[in-house]
């Protein structure tokens, strides 16, 4: 069977960037050595109040066009994952359609996750491309997460950054694309990572617009991101290399016969224990969070493109693509380059 092909990713971002002298310069009694030691993350874009996913998602999709690497009236499928959208109703996939002017026959949805929204994302365009619904899918990963920070919570506004990536999948002319992909869930595990208050179960109000500080002095509302970090990376150290390892068993193949492991850009405190936990060698290891931080859903793909970019990525090489976050939810793929 003819495999689906990562075509082309294009990357948009917001103008300003918030580096962590800038930080440093509001919030001095912040322990900066520490937090670079454990994120990687000398700096984030941050997206301003005129700017939205669908902004950075329509900004990637000029991009590719320029590139001639998108042409519309091809396009059979729009998948958009976020979780900052436009608006409640409609959700930003339909707007997309709307901007690019592509044709009514064209299947056009959202999804709802983070972290591991693009590996989520890629099974999706490879099942509607093999089924035979479509030969071509607009993968928009994009958020605007800073939406959702407090500024006093050093825990989240240090380490997430605003941005989006634009993918185009196809069936494969060359041979190359996606071998594998498995997605998983454990949802009881939900509230380790979650904004409590906004949505149907709990309304906005005066009660949810209220600031505490928590014991490790990071201050948010029921408004805001509540992460668990570490109850989150715990579950995951070993959610994720028992992933890796069944993903590599199941096509017979070991460490040594990848090339390039592209993960999410979590923080570097998770990348390099994933890292030591499957005995994977640095030169293997992709990371990319110094400049842009944790983009959420855009953060595989933007790792991927500026991977290529910088020639640590190249065609022909065996890449294994891995995602983990809110939900609980994760994701492995296996795609040749």
């Amino acid at each position: 069977m003819t495999r689906t092909s990562i075509e082309a990713i294009a990357c948009a971002f917001p103008s300003h960037a918030v580096r962590n002298s800038d930080l440093k310069a509001r919030f001095p009694e912040w322990d900066f050595d520490r937090l670079e030691e454990r994120t990687g993350v000398f700096q984030r874009y941050v997206a301003s109040p005129q700017e939205t996913a669908l902004d950075f998602a329509f900004r990637a999709c000029q991009e590719l066009h320029k590139q001639d690497r998108l042409n519309p009236q091809e396009i059979g499928a729009v998948i958009f994952c976020t979780q900052s959208p436009d608006f409640i109703m409609p959700p930003n996939s339909c707007l997309l359609h709307g901007m690019l002017d592509l044709k009514p026959q064209v299947l056009s949805f959202d999804i709802t996750l983070a972290c591991s929204g693009y590996i989520y994302g890629l099974q999706l365009a490879d099942s509607l491309i093999r089924s035979g619904v479509t030969n071509r899918v607009l993968l928009a990963t994009a958020d605007t997460y800073s939406r959702y920070i407090h500024p006093a919570d050093r825990a989240t506004r240090c380490l997430f950054g605003d941005g989006g990536a634009v993918s185009i999948l196809a069936p494969s002319t060359s041979g190359r694309g996606i071998r594998d992909i498995r997605c998983a869930t454990a949802g009881k595990h939900f509230d380790k990572f979650m904004v409590p208050a906004g949505g149907m179960r709990m309304p906005r109000s005066a009660e949810t617009a209220e600031a505490v500080t928590d014991q490790s002095g990071n201050k948010r509302t029921a408004e805001h991101i509540k992460m668990d970090g570490i109850g989150v990376l715990s579950f995951f150290n070993t959610a994720v290399p028992n992933s890796v390892s069944d993903t590599l068993e199941r096509n017979n193949l070991s460490i040594a016969d990848v090339d390039l492991f592209v993960f999410h850009q979590a923080s570097q405190l998770a990348l390099d224990t994933l890292r030591q936990r499957l005995d994977i060698p640095v030169h293997k290891m992709v990371y990319d969070l110094a400049d842009v931080g944790n983009l959420v859903s855009a953060s595989i793909p933007v790792t991927l493109r500026r991977a290529f970019d910088r020639g640590a990525a190249k065609h022909g090489q065996l890449a294994l693509l891995c995602g983990f976050g809110v939900g609980l939810s994760w994701g492995t793929a296996l795609v040749d380059l």
